[in-house]
């Protein structure tokens, strides 16, 4: 799976639709942004309620989207779920992001054997796909969000330093960069001050991008059991769950977090391309 900022046939026909989409996927982002902060004020029941008497209620005045096969709400567990499905990836994205914008610029800009030795040692990484990595980890270091979060934060670093390294070069050959050395400014001044602010548009705009990814990414392991504790509210773990009662007729619980989970990357996904359009239009 490919983070790089790429265009797609698929988002191309998207982003013909024009900006009502482009809101509307905005508008959900702010709505599951709000849901994750809100959640304990907004979740009616407690998540992990468990009340085996009433398994697999349909919805109802108590349960609008019924319970699961634990009894447990599945209102309460979808919005509570919220908080650790953006958790994961805004962590996985911050990581990557920081260590990659930095190894981005060191090796654009001091050239030379530093930058064949970091990007000879990011081309490593690729070499290692992303969830196998968390697999393996995860396996050594048990349950939790952290590990996996850290191993996805490696697998994505070398997509964000290549897309640094390719716009700093660029950057380094605009009048305004010789400028401030003839003034005496050195390159770490030049760099904090000027270059990265000037790159950060398009770096926000691909950390978008990966954090739809991450998403789909974090859940897949939680679904797999090697993400968060099987008591945390996850949406990928809701899935996991879910699975006994889509075998008993009730699939409720598992596809709506399922969808959950498919309209975020996708909202993600058209923020983030759209972002993506923003900044090429503007360099034009």
């Amino acid at each position: 799976m490919t983070a790089a900022l790429v265009r797609r046939p698929g988002l191309a026909r998207i982003r013909a639709a024009g900006s009502p989409l482009y809101l509307l996927c905005l508008g959900f982002v702010g709505l599951v942004v709000l849901l994750a902060v809100l959640a304990p004020w907004l979740s009616p029941h407690d998540p992990n309620a468990v009340d085996l008497g009433n398994a697999y209620g349909g919805p109802s005045a108590d349960h609008l989207l019924g319970v699961d096969s634990a009894g447990r709400d599945t209102l309460s567990r979808l919005v509570t779920g919220a908080r650790t499905s953006l958790l994961g990836p805004l962590g996985v994205v911050v990581f990557s992001t920081l260590a990659g914008v930095a190894v981005g610029v060191a090796a654009a800009w001091r050239g030379g054997w530093l930058d064949s030795v970091l990007s000879r040692s990011t081309e490593l990484v690729f070499a290692f796909p992303g969830l196998l990595l968390a697999i393996l980890i995860v396996s050594i270091y048990g349950d939790g969000l952290l590990a996996p979060v850290l191993a996805l934060a490696v697998a994505y670093l070398p997509y964000v330093s290549r897309l640094t390294r390719s716009l700093v070069l660029a950057e380094r050959e605009r009048p305004y960069v010789e400028a401030y050395q003839v003034q005496g400014h050195s390159g770490l001044q030049i760099c904090l001050r000027h270059v990265i602010p000037n790159i950060a548009p398009v770096v926000l705009a691909q950390s978008t991008i990966n954090f739809g990814y991450a998403l789909i990414d974090l859940a897949g392991l939680s679904f797999l059991g090697l993400g968060v504790p099987a008591l945390t509210p996850d949406w990928g773990r809701m899935v996991f769950d879910g699975q006994v009662a889509i075998q008993h007729g009730y699939p409720l619980s598992a596809i709506l977090p399922c969808a959950a989970i498919v309209l975020t990357v996708v909202a993600f996904n058209v923020v983030g391309e759209r972002w993506a359009d923003q900044v090429a239009r503007r360099d034009r």
